[in-house]
C-alpha cells in the first residue's frame, strides 16, 4: 500500500478522461463554455490504461471515471472494460450527469461497475434548465430509473446554492423514501472560472440543520472508513442522505485520493494546481520503474489538507470543475 507523508493510505484515483460536458452548469463553467483542449492534448485511452496498470502494481485499488462528462468521449465502454481486466483494480466507479447513460446501464452492469454518481441538483425541470442552461432533466431521471432497475449502487450528488437549489433539499431528500439511493449534498467549491460566490454559500451544517428541521429522526451514521460525505439515516427511509464539506474541507485528515485531469496533470489535493504531468512522463518515459518512481516522489511531497495546498498554488483558484475531475 502507497502512504504519503502524512501517513495516510493512497489506493483511489479519481480519472477524468475529458473535460468536455454536455451541460453548462453555471456553478461549474462560463455560459460560453469553456476552451476545450485538443485532442493531442489528452492523454490516449492507451495511456491511461497504462498509467492505471502502473498504478494498481503501487496499491491503487479503486477508480473512479468522471470528466467533464465521461460519456460524451468516445469509445468509453471499450475503455471501461479495458480498467476492469487491469490486474489489482479492485471497483471501478462512475460519475456522470446521467444526460446520455441510460441506454449504456445494461452494459454497465455486464461490466460490473460497482457505484454511479449522478450528478442532479434540482428535480424541478425549469430550474434544472435554468442551472444547467439545457432541458435535459427528463434524460437524468431516465438514467435514475434505468440504474435502480438495474441493482447498481447509486448516489445522488446534488451542489447546494442558497436562492439558486436550497429549496430543492428536501425534495431531494425525499428520493430516498422510496428508493435505495444516497442522495449527498455538496457544498459548493471555487471551481466554476470566477470564484466562489459567498453569497450564495450553503456550508455543510446549515444543510443538516435544515434537514433536521424537516426530519427530526435524523441520525448520525458510522461512516465508511475515507468517506469525504458525513452520512444519515431517517426512520422508515429505505435509503439515506449524506453532506460533503468540501469547501470546509473536513474530510482532509483522511483523504485516500488522487486526481488526474484529462491532460495528465497529477494532483494528489483538489486545491492543489497540480504536481506533475503525467502525461509527458508517459510518452518521453518507456521504462514502467522510473514511472512509479516519479509517481512516489509526488505522493511523498502531499500537502497536509486543502488549506495547506491552495496556500501553495501559484495562482488564486479559478479553473473550471470540468478540467479537473473533481
Amino acid at each position: 500500500m502507497i502512504r504519503d507523508n502524512h501517513g495516510r493510505p493512497i489506493n483511489y484515483l479519481r480519472l477524468a478522461v475529458t473535460d468536455r460536458c454536455n451541460l453548462r452548469c453555471f456553478y461549474c463553467m462560463p455560459e460560453e463554455g469553456i476552451s476545450f483542449l485538443p485532442k493531442p492534448h489528452l492523454l490516449t485511452f492507451e495511456e491511461m490504461v497504462r498509467m492505471v496498470t502502473l498504478m494498481a502494481e503501487m496499491g491503487i485499488t479503486k477508480v473512479r471515471i468522471t470528466g467533464g462528462e465521461p460519456f460524451v468521449r468516445k469509445d468509453m465502454m471499450a475503455f471501461l472494460r479495458s480498467l476492469k481486466n487491469i490486474t489489482g483494480i479492485e471497483q471501478v466507479n462512475i460519475t456522470t450527469n446521467g444526460v446520455l447513460t441510460a441506454p449504456l446501464v445494461p452494459e454497465l452492469k455486464e461490466l460490473g461497475i460497482s457505484s454511479v454518481n449522478l450528478s442532479l441538483d434540482t428535480l424541478d425541470r425549469e430550474r434544472f434548465k435554468e442551472m444547467t442552461r439545457r432541458d435535459e432533466l427528463p434524460n437524468v431521471l431516465k438514467t435514475l430509473d434505468a440504474l435502480l432497475e438495474s441493482g447498481i449502487k447509486t448516489k445522488i450528488n446534488a451542489v447546494v446554492m442558497a436562492g439558486k437549489n436550497d429549496q430543492d433539499i428536501l425534495p431531494l431528500v425525499n428520493l430516498s423514501k422510496e428508493l435505495p439511493v444516497s442522495v449527498r449534498f455538496i457544498e459548493e467549491m471555487p471551481f466554476n472560472g470566477s470564484g466562489i460566490n459567498k453569497e450564495a454559500f450553503m456550508s455543510h451544517t446549515r444543510i443538516i440543520e435544515k434537514i433536521r428541521d424537516a426530519h427530526p429522526s435524523l441520525k448520525k451514521l458510522k461512516d465508511e472508513a475515507h468517506s469525504t460525505s458525513s452520512n444519515y439515516s431517517i426512520d422508515d427511509y429505505q435509503g439515506n442522505v449524506g453532506v460533503i464539506a468540501a469547501f470546509t474541507r473536513t474530510f482532509c485528515g483522511s483523504c485516500n485520493r488522487i486526481r488526474v485531469t484529462p491532460t495528465g496533470t497529477l494532483k494528489t489535493c483538489l486545491y492543489d494546481d497540480g504536481v506533475m504531468n503525467i502525461r509527458d512522463i508517459l510518452r518521453m518515459e518507456s521504462n514502467n520503474e522510473i514511472v512509479k518512481g516519479k509517481l512516489l516522489i509526488a505522493f511523498s511531497n502531499r500537502p497536509k489538507d486543502g488549506f495547506e495546498a491552495e496556500a501553495l498554488r501559484s495562482a488564486e483558484v479559478s479553473e473550471s470543475m470540468t478540467t479537473i475531475g473533481g
